[in-house]
């Protein structure tokens, strides 16, 4: 079964999706209403080494413009996978989409 999943932030890295999934994902361009991204401090060094970058963008609901990003297709252990990149900074949601599409999006936990 294929998960589909949001990403507006370092889930779109190369380097990130080569160290989760051990291959580079093709996505498509879509959206997200109801969000802002706000920034947050990575501590975890798994992630660190993974994104090298030590301020992550997370969601909180709210009023702004459409958050923009990258629909990804994902088998169950591949989500699974991006549950742990994640860490406990994040907790994963089903939303809709600009597009009408439902995807997993990863918010501020």
């Amino acid at each position: 079964m294929t998960e589909l999943l949001f990403s507006y932030g370092t889930l779109q890295l190369e380097s990130v999706q080569l160290s989760s999934f051990g291959r580079l994902l093709d996505g498509e361009d879509d959206a997200l209403h109801g969000f802002v991204a706000i920034e947050i401090q990575i501590r975890d060094p798994a992630v660190l080494d993974a994104s090298g970058i030590e301020t992550h963008l997370a969601l909180v609901p709210g009023d702004g413009p459409p958050i923009a990003g990258k629909v990804f297709r994902l088998t169950a252990d591949e989500l699974a996978a991006a549950d742990i990149y994640e860490s406990e900074n994040y907790r994963r949601i089903e939303a809709p989409l600009a597009s009408g599409t439902r995807a997993w999006v990863y918010v501020k936990a």
